[in-house]
C-alpha cells in the first residue's frame, strides 16, 4: 500500500514541479516583453544564456549569436522604437513543454503593436515565438528564440523538433 502512496505522491510532486517550471518560463517571456518595450536593455539581455541565439531572419539582421551581439542589435532596435512603450510585444497562448530538468521548449503567439499617438495603423506584425530555454544556476533563460512571421510578410518554419526525454 505504501508503494502506491509514494508513487501517487511522486506523481503529484512531479506535476507540481512541472507547473512551477512552466510558470517560471511564462514569467521569463513576460519579462522579455516588458523589458524590450520598456527599453531596459541590461535587464533584457540578462534573460539570455551567454551562448544564446536570436533567429530573427534576414529582415532583422539574421542570427544574433551570443550576448554581445544580442545586446548590440537590441540597442539598435530600441533606439528606433520611439518612446518607452512606443511598441508593445503582446505574447499570448503559451505552449510550453518541459523536456528535462535543464531544457524546455515554448511557442507563443506574438502581436507587435505601435502605441505612439497618431499612428494610422498600430499593427506591426503577427508571429509566433519558438523558444528553447535552458536552466542555468536554477534560473530559466532563453537559449534560442525564433519568430515564425505570419503577417505582413509570411516566413513560417513551424515548431522546432525537440527530442523528448528518454
Amino acid at each position: 500500500m505504501s508503494v502506491h502512496i509514494t508513487n501517487a505522491g511522486d506523481t503529484i510532486m512531479d506535476a507540481l514541479q512541472e507547473l512551477l517550471e512552466t510558470e517560471a518560463i511564462k514569467k521569463l517571456r513576460v519579462q522579455y516583453s516588458h523589458y524590450f518595450d520598456g527599453q531596459l536593455l541590461d535587464e533584457l539581455v540578462d534573460l539570455f544564456t551567454d551562448d544564446a541565439v536570436c533567429e530573427f531572419g534576414p529582415d532583422y539582421g539574421g542570427d544574433w549569436v551570443g550576448k554581445e551581439q544580442i545586446r548590440a542589435n537590441f540597442a539598435t532596435y530600441l533606439e528606433s522604437e520611439g518612446p518607452v512603450h512606443g511598441v508593445m510585444h503582446v505574447t499570448t497562448n503559451p505552449l510550453i513543454r518541459i523536456v528535462d530538468a535543464q531544457t524546455a521548449h515554448g511557442r507563443w503567439y506574438l502581436l507587435d503593436l505601435r502605441t505612439t499617438e497618431g499612428v494610422e495603423n498600430p499593427l506591426i506584425l503577427f508571429g509566433i515565438y519558438d523558444d528553447l530555454y535552458t536552466k542555468v544556476d536554477g534560473r530559466w533563460l532563453i537559449h534560442r528564440t525564433r519568430i515564425d512571421f505570419l503577417w505582413p510578410k509570411r516566413d513560417y518554419v513551424g515548431p522546432r523538433t525537440v527530442p523528448r526525454e528518454e
